[in-house]
């Protein structure tokens, strides 16, 4: 395990990271093939790093169920 904290990345930056569009990032959410954000205030969302990492290693097969690829 990483001595460094898992970063919470925001929107403009997982979209830069995976070159998704707004709508297919929230539309592979829903389908379970792209990690879930997580609330980290009121009216504030991110995505754990290490959960978009996981999904860049293989994107084609990730389920969301299992928190990495398949």
């Amino acid at each position: 395990m990483s001595d460094q904290p898992d970063r919470i990345l925001r929107l403009n930056t997982v979209l830069d990271c995976t070159g998704l569009s707004r709508s297919t990032l929230y539309r592979k959410m829903n389908s379970g093939t792209f990690p879930r954000s997580i609330q980290i205030s009121t009216r504030c969302t991110g995505w754990r790093q290490s959960a978009i990492e996981a999904w860049l290693r293989n994107p084609m097969f990730y389920d969301a169920r299992e928190g990495q690829s398949g």
